[in-house]
């Protein structure tokens, strides 16, 4: 085999694989090899620092080993530092072909390149003739496949982004004019022609990641051994490189430079693009943000502006979402789309639903990609205009959230939220930044109380409480907002701290008296209720929650309604007023707007089994709660979280029902529920994540 190597490049490649071929890439190169012995064109796509390179070399083989090809010719692109000039491709691979010119303009003739048989300007004394490299190639590549040796020529065409256009038309040609030929081609995005064969290169599963890391950890602290809470430190930073191979390799070299893997976890979930090695050849290994620059720099303005804009996104986004954001500066509104499509076909963003799919197409930047545009949005100045676009479009996000729910349109609600969780977060690191101004602290505050049955209703109440002990100390303001957010706060505190949620009721009920709020007044007893039947005093709990349904308007937005008060009321009467409880129960049945509020129907139907049960009619209260299991499980589970129902709290607690009817032995074992937010555990502490400021 013959193979032209610029021998630093094509080790750095080559070097990749270990003796047993690249981790975790075995299913990748048998299909690599498969596409290649079945097509003349194949293409290796994938986003930066995927390993196509080393895939490539993993596939081929080495020099010295006959394989399937009578000649392999790797030819290293020209680029990688932006767009070169015109013709740049053909003139390499001629170089690499036929010989570089000697000073007189001739070929210079080695190891396997064909003479250049057209005399030169120097020894004819005629002007030269501007003459594509490509017709000089086609003989060429004729005399390198000789019929004595019938195997085709491979022809490598490594890192072609910058040449991308002109790849495919001199692989077109050379395809058409020399049938012996072969070629593989390594780029971010396919050529786009006919016959070409697309291998597309994800990132690494999560165990071939950890084993990389391991494998490359070794040679870099050859103490250092994955165990108990080590181990747990490198599935953590694998996760945060998203199992991008040259991330991770790059990683697991800083470990003799850190004080501990967990420590260099720590800095990942900051940024990424301070990653660098010294020892790869190319330039564009030596360091996650050469890595990912080198995209960055093939892209037009517009992209560039759409890419460094869109990193202020956390999570998956929408094209009307990303306009909304992107556009201004340079950047029509109608340009957004096109360029979102384009650097989804370079491996920047991925896109997380089928084109022409029922939903509108969503985009998650890369990790390493949004490090990189944060970068350059700080460099251009246009942070803080990202992030003010980011909260507002996210405040009425919640306001539309909201909205859905008191229509009877729980679920759409539900929906909403979820799709945009990561970056309803985001939203509270970017407003909990010392510099925030206090309108965005504002606008976060007002999205986090408008989502509380986010919290309450479908079991994030943690998330909800640290999200407001985050921002309360920071907003300044005694105003109706910040009494809003107190009761909420309460409310999520109740069930586990008992003593922060009185103090923040205390706060609250006086500036909800002097608003005339009769809505909130309500609320605030419906929390005492809660605290009181946290403490075993059902009879004062009875009270509050008797005061809330009576004084909460029907249909009044910003809290649960009259019926959620009265299911709790049905279950604080049970025991002592069985009576009492079942006309309860039925008036929550019977509320105003109840059927359009899937929660508190559930609740109150919930109530109404245990006060049948309570009365002694078991039989009655088992059916009334298997038919409430079964109205819950036969609404659609939220989408991608099939571990994770609609009304997670509602469904445990009709099951631990009838658990208790099921099971006369236990059946005063479970503490009957009433409406409040689980708090099993206590809050959790909160990590640097990806939003910078």
């Amino acid at each position: 085999m013959w193979a032209y190597a610029e021998d630093a490049e094509w080790a750095s490649a080559a070097g990749r694989c270990g003796p047993d071929g690249l981790i975790g890439r075995d299913a990748e190169t048998t299909d690599l090899r498969t596409d290649l012995a079945r097509n003349r064109l194949v293409t290796v796509t994938g986003a930066a620092g995927a390993g196509k390179s080393a895939l490539a070399a993993a596939a081929v083989g080495g020099a010295e080993e006959a394989g399937p090809w009578a000649r392999v010719i790797y030819v290293r692109c020209p680029g990688g530092g932006g767009p070169v000039a015109a013709g740049a491709l053909a003139a390499r691979l001629a170089e690499v072909v036929l010989g570089p010119r000697d000073t007189a303009g001739r070929r210079t003739v080695g190891a396997g390149a064909v003479p250049d048989a057209r005399p030169s300007a120097r020894t004819s004394g005629a002007r030269p003739k501007a003459r594509p490299a490509v017709t000089d190639l086609v003989p060429a590549l004729r005399a390198l496949g000789h019929a004595a040796d019938p195997r085709p020529v491979l022809l490598l065409l490594d890192d072609a982004d910058a040449v991308r256009t002109e790849c495919a038309g001199l692989v077109q040609r050379l395809l058409m004019d020399v049938p012996g030929v072969r070629v593989l081609v390594t780029c971010r995005q396919a050529l786009g022609l006919g016959e070409e064969r697309v291998l597309r290169l994800a990132p690494l599963a999560a165990e071939a990641a950890v084993e990389l890391f391991l494998a490359r950890a070794r040679a870099t602290a050859p103490g250092f051994r994955a165990e108990g809470a080590e181990a747990a430190a490198v599935d953590r930073i694998c996760r945060v490189l998203e199992g991008v191979p040259l991330a991770v390799e790059l990683a697991a070299g800083q470990l003799d430079r850190e004080p501990s893997a967990w420590a260099l976890a720590d800095r990942l979930e900051r940024d990424q693009c301070w990653l660098a090695a010294p020892g790869p050849a190319l330039h564009r290994h030596r360091s996650l943000r050469s890595a990912v620059g080198s995209a960055y720099l093939l892209c037009e303005r517009p992209e560039r502006a759409v890419w460094s804009r869109s990193s202020v996104f956390q999570g998956a986004f929408t094209e009307p979402t990303a306009a909304y954001l992107c556009a201004g500066a340079g950047v029509a509104p109608h340009q957004v789309s096109a360029c979102l499509a384009r650097l989804a076909a370079a491996g920047v963003l991925e896109t997380l639903d089928e084109p022409g799919g029922l939903r509108p197409p969503r985009y998650r930047m890369t990790r390493a990609a949004r490090d990189f545009g944060t970068e350059r949005l700080h460099a251009a100045g246009e942070f803080t205009v990202a992030v003010e676009r980011h909260v507002l479009h996210h405040r009425r996000l919640a306001e539309v959230a909201e909205h859905l729910w008191y229509a009877g349109e729980q679920r759409q609600a539900a929906r909403l939220v979820r799709d945009n969780a990561v970056d309803l977060t985001a939203l509270v690191e970017y407003a909990a930044r010392p510099d925030a101004p206090a309108a965005q602290v504002a606008a976060a505050l007002a999205t986090v109380a408008d989502l509380w049955f986010w919290w309450t209703a479908h079991d994030h109440g943690e998330e909800g409480r640290a999200h407001l002990a985050l921002l309360l100390p920071r907003h300044e303001a005694d105003d109706h907002l910040a009494a809003r957010a107190r009761w909420l706060a309460a409310w999520l505190n109740a069930p586990g701290d008992p003593g922060t949620a009185r103090a923040q009721l205390g706060q609250v009920w006086t500036a909800a008296v002097l608003a005339g709020d009769d809505a909130l007044i309500g609320r605030v007893a419906h929390v005492q209720g809660v605290l009181a039947w946290e403490r075993g005093d059902a009879r004062t709990a009875a009270d509050c929650f008797r005061q809330a349904a009576d004084t909460v308007p029907a249909f009044a937005p910003g809290g649960p309604a009259p019926a959620v008060s009265l299911a709790a009321l049905a279950v604080a009467q049970a025991r002592t007023s069985p009576g009492a409880a079942g006309r309860s129960a039925r008036r929550a049945l019977s509320s105003p707007g109840v059927r359009d509020d899937a929660w508190a129907t559930a609740l109150a139907r919930y109530a109404r089994a245990y006060t049948d049960h309570h009365q002694g009619h078991t039989s009655r209260a088992w059916h009334r709660a298997h038919r409430a299991l079964a109205a819950l499980d036969t609404r659609t589970p939220l989408p991608g979280t099939p571990d994770s129902p609609d009304l997670p709290a509602v469904r445990a607690s009709l099951r631990r029902l009838l658990a208790d009817i099921e099971s006369p032995r236990t059946a005063r074992a479970a503490r009957p529920t009433v409406p409040a937010p689980r708090t099993d555990t206590p809050a959790p502490s909160r990590t640097a994540s990806g939003a910078k400021g």
